[in-house]
């Protein structure tokens, strides 16, 4: 049964009114503010220059290169192809080294259409997924910090969640699996496919390799954080962890191979079956310009929050609050119901248009009226995805 809510109150107020126990965590709101108006403006103010060289940087803030487009990115509130035209000006290195970042965000998407779930498990290598446990020690300045900065704004740069996927698994041996859940319900750009893909390579379940953290990188990247540390005098990451050699796996053929990468991309053009009545927007794209609402501005749209998975998840109130804002800021565009319920159930009892979103969880949908085409900015393939660089040499 769903339950329709209202977007006229306060945002922490609707989450405290509608979402008792499908959030952890205290109440709170990122300062990356949720909605196609700030997507919209972030990307207008968009500078990379100097991003090749500031990227990783992590303190002081000021310092930092990373466009915090992510949220949005992840959201398609921006899509891959505006993001990687928007920078065809920008100094080459700079262009290079952020589009290519772009491409690795695709690459995940990819990865996690072709083998789904199969994600979950090590893909190359033998990584640490069942011991049980917390990675984390906040004794150490540079952990605490990192973490706070997870659970107050759901968002880190990407030198950062390398720092804690390998501290949680290559330094204190536990369980990537369940390290990758714990960021995951934090991050307002949480992503199965990019968080997933991040920690198997991190851990080293991807490449064999594991990345190992440090205090150099501490010292280089956030300069002056180690000085205030308790732990400065016997700081537990001093030197690297050892380096080991990781059990090569049986590689899944499918990695090598997609027998059909049109079934993986979803469809080249709008799949018509009924009359829809409705455009139903989905996590994997909330922005003006999903290709269903823009295919229908008479029809008015619809998001349901999933209180099944929302009750296993525990997400952020954080997380929830952007998905609320983004909602809030379409409203005031378009005509929007928001529920509670379940988004199938929804689909099967009313005549819906909904845009292709490649994640298992659109194989739910058993009946959907119209399917419009995902946004990809390089169409999936049949080649090897067993990397990045395999994946970029198939394309």
């Amino acid at each position: 049964m769903s339950k329709l809510l209202s977007l006229d109150a306060p945002i922490l107020e609707i989450v405290e009114d509608n979402f008792a126990g499908l959030y952890s965590g205290e109440l709170g709101l990122s300062s990356i503010k949720g909605g196609q108006t700030a997507a919209d403006q972030a990307l207008a103010t968009l500078d990379i220059t100097g991003y090749a060289a500031k990227r990783s940087e992590v303190l002081p803030r000021s310092r930092r290169g990373a466009s915090v487009l992510s949220p949005y990115i992840r959201h398609n509130l921006l899509t891959l192809p505006q993001v990687h035209r928007a920078v065809k000006t920008a100094p080459y290195k700079d262009r290079e080294k952020f589009q290519d970042e772009l491409y690795w965000q695709e690459y995940a998407r990819h990865l996690y259409a072709r083998i789904g779930t199969r994600l979950f498990e090590n893909l190359r290598f033998e990584a640490n997924a069942t011991t049980v446990g917390d990675g984390w020690n906040r004794e150490m300045s540079c952990v605490d910090e990192v973490v706070s900065e997870l659970e107050t704004d759901g968002w880190l740069v990407n030198q950062t969640r390398m720092w804690l996927a390998s501290h949680w698994t290559v330094r204190n041996n536990i369980s990537w699996q369940l390290g990758q859940e714990r960021m995951y319900r934090e991050l307002i750009d949480g992503s199965r496919a990019a968080n997933l893909l991040g920690w198997q390579w991190t851990v080293g379940a991807g490449t064999g390799k594991p990345y190992g953290f440090a205090r150099w990188q501490v010292e280089k990247r956030a300069p002056g954080l180690c000085k205030g540390c308790a732990l400065v005098n016997s700081c537990p990451i001093q030197e690297f962890p050892e380096e080991v050699d990781l059990n090569r796996i049986d590689v899944d053929s499918i990695l090598e191979f997609d027998p059909d990468p049109e079934n993986t991309a979803g469809p080249n053009t709008v799949v018509k079956v009924g009359n829809p009545e409705h455009v139903l927007l989905t996590i994997d794209s909330l922005g003006d310009d999903d290709p269903a609402l823009r295919a229908h501005p008479e029809l008015p749209a619809v998001f349901v929050f999933n209180t099944g998975a929302l009750h296993k998840l525990q997400l952020s109130s954080r997380r929830i609050g952007f998905y609320l804002e983004t909602l809030q800021d379409l409203a005031e565009r378009r005509s929007l119901q928001v529920y509670l319920g379940s988004p199938y159930e929804f689909a099967q009892q009313n005549q819906v248009a909904t845009t292709f979103a490649p994640v298992p969880s659109f194989k739910k949908f058993t009946s959907l009226a119209e399917i419009h085409p995902y946004p990809w900015l390089q169409k999936p393939h049949s080649g090897s995805i067993k990397s990045f660089s395999a994946w970029r040499k198939s394309k």
